[in-house]
């Protein structure tokens, strides 16, 4: 049987239209520097990958940057932050995590970061199912 593994489900639809009107000021601040190919590659805000919708999401790259907020801290967040993190990678995702204080108070330092990843990880293969 072969695996399936879907992007921007269907039933996840409503949910990427809610987190795209509500985004955070750090999340504006960095679609401000990430949209319309600035970086040299085509980024997407709040895709589903799986189960989970993420921030921002390069598919050339599969590249994955989340924005965290101060809800991470607490409770059950560091552990679910994690288990996210690993399902993400185990599909071959790459992912990247900043707090809102360092967006919205370093956003070229927290771009660059972002470059550096960009340029210097290769373009990695597709899983079975994926399709492009």
């Amino acid at each position: 049987m072969r695996r399936q593994f879907i992007i921007n489900r269907e039933s996840h639809k409503l949910a990427r239209k809610l987190l795209r009107e509500r985004m955070t000021e750090a999340e504006k601040i960095l679609w401000k520097h990430l949209r319309q190919k600035q970086l040299g590659f085509w980024f997407k805000r709040q895709v589903s990958i799986g189960k989970f919708i993420v921030d921002y999401y390069c598919p050339k790259k599969r590249l994955v940057i989340e924005i965290d907020g101060n809800i991470h801290k607490y409770k059950d967040h560091p552990d679910y932050d994690k288990q996210r993190t690993w399902y993400l990678k185990s599909l071959n995702f790459k992912v990247i995590r900043f707090w809102n204080g360092e967006v919205v108070e370093e956003v070229n330092e927290v771009v660059e970061k972002i470059r550096d990843v960009v340029y210097s990880s290769p373009n990695p293969s597709p899983k079975l199912g994926e399709g492009k």
